[in-house]
């Protein structure tokens, strides 16, 4: 199933995140957490891609069992950083072959080591690239793309990040998806301007659920994010006491998602980070709003 007929309905969803193995001896292990998750049964699973297409393998095979065993539709991310055009069709041909619908086109992070290397001959440089070369493969793909509610990391100021995200769009992302947020008001006040912008795709605000006092700090490296102090109150109060901050953590999630779809988002899409438990807690405690 497209992605794109879900976000049609006017009924309410939440869909997960996993990601694969690195390596071949951890497969069967991050199989059975992706599998537990999809037991949840959610109205879809993605399945992210390690940069340079290292983990390519592990992501078709984790959304391909996922689909086949247990239903679930699946989202496949591909990047494109540092990779010649050759690899990425290949890449493209691979997710045809394994019947994947749905692909997340994603420029993806600058490998370690690369951050200042010259990238004037790299094949792809950004992700809108990537969307047209899946828009040419002759696969009838729906196509998704990641967008930032508050600014992308190497964008100069939010108004060229939404010239750069229309750019994206009109190239041919059916769907965007955001980076993790802490504070809904930032994604409402970026839906309000990329509205104004003329981006009228469906959006799927991404939540992450911080169950872990440490990592706070790498999603702020990671997105940015601006930190409320309701949030980093709790985290003060409770980020050394691990089952507390996991309770808390996932406390401040679903009220984040509740609020979300009391004002009319209808999508929500959770970095579950392939943890089965804080997946089927948030389910729960969404379970008589979801329906």
């Amino acid at each position: 199933m497209k992605l794109t007929e879900l976000f049609k309905s006017d009924k309410l969803s939440l869909s997960f995140e996993v990601f694969p193995p690195k390596t071949d001896t951890a497969f069967e292990s991050v199989k059975h957490a992706t599998e537990e998750i999809a037991k949840l049964r959610p109205s879809f699973m993605s399945v992210t891609y390690g940069a340079g297409g290292g983990t390519s393998k592990y992501t078709l095979d984790i959304a391909k069992n996922i689909k086949a065993n247990y239903g679930v539709p699946t989202l496949a991310h591909l990047t494109c950083v540092s990779s010649t055009r050759e690899t990425v069709r290949e890449r493209i041909e691979d997710m045809k072959a394994a019947g994947i619908s749905n692909v997340m086109a994603l420029r993806g992070d600058i490998p370690a080591g690369l951050e200042n290397a010259d990238r004037s001959h790299w094949d792809y440089k950004h992700a809108v690239e990537l969307v047209r070369e899946l828009k040419t493969s002759g696969a009838d793909f729906c196509i998704g793309g990641a967008c930032y509610p508050e600014i992308h990391p190497e964008s100069t100021n939010q108004k060229e990040d939404i010239l750069y995200l229309k750019e994206k769009v009109d190239a041919g992302c059916e769907f965007l998806t955001t980076q993790m947020f802490f504070d809904n008001n930032l994604l409402y006040n970026f839906l309000y301007k990329i509205r104004e912008a003329g981006i009228t795709v469906p959006i799927i605000p991404g939540i992450m659920p911080i169950t872990n006092g440490n990592q706070v700090e790498r999603a702020i490296k990671l997105s940015g994010s601006f930190m409320p102090q309701r949030f980093k109150s709790l985290v003060d109060k409770f980020g050394t006491t691990p089952a507390a901050m996991k309770q808390a953590g996932i406390a401040y999630a679903t009220d984040q998602i509740i609020d979300l779809f009391a004002n009319g988002i209808k999508n929500v899409h959770v970095y579950s980070m392939n943890k089965p438990d804080v997946a089927e807690a948030i389910q729960r405690n969404l379970s008589d709003i979801l329906g």
